[in-house]
């Protein structure tokens, strides 16, 4: 399972130094991205190399997760009675149902709140600093993080596992 870590770089060139230094290290191209003020995100950094402003996928992922539950235990249960004359493939289809409102709603939220990385580090946002996002192995992850540090980036306090991988 893929770890996520956030780095701080004081300007761009050093970022785009610690981004080789990474893909050395083995972490995938696809898996390094930075975040920055929006001014320098327009001037600076290629669209390639953004990360999403808003928590959308994770928010489509946990609402289709959440409806389908949701949506198959309503099923079941009116499996449950009788008088319904629901069956067995009404519950999956109720299931379903309620996989894609759940997903919808899920999306049109995810779509308002700003990204976990994002609003956990605004701050070295707005003070200029460009962070840079690995996605890794965990082994890979302590090799390019160790590379990344010696170049003069600090590690900030975050750790998830990443969305899709």
């Amino acid at each position: 399972m893929n770890k996520r870590h956030v780095f701080s770089a004081p300007g761009l060139a050093l970022a785009e130094q610690a981004m080789a230094a990474a893909r050395s290290a083995g972490v995938d191209n696809d898996a390094i991205l930075l975040v920055a003020r929006a001014d320098i995100e327009k001037r600076a950094i290629p669209d390639m190399r953004k990360m999403a402003d808003t928590d959308l996928m994770a928010a489509v992922g946990r609402g289709a997760g959440y409806g389908a539950a949701t949506g198959l235990l309503a099923g079941l249960v009116a499996f449950a009675v009788p008088p319904l004359g629901i069956t067995l493939a009404g519950a999956a289809a109720v299931g379903v149902a309620g996989a894609m409102v759940g997903s919808l709603a899920s999306a049109l939220l995810g779509a308002s709140v700003p990204d976990p990385v994002r609003q956990a580090f605004d701050d070295e946002i707005q003070a200029g600093h460009i962070l840079l996002v690995i996605d890794a192995e965990p082994e890979v992850l302590d090799v390019a993080g160790a590379a990344i540090v010696r170049l003069g980036l600090r590690p900030l306090p975050y750790e998830s596992t990443s969305a899709l991988s």
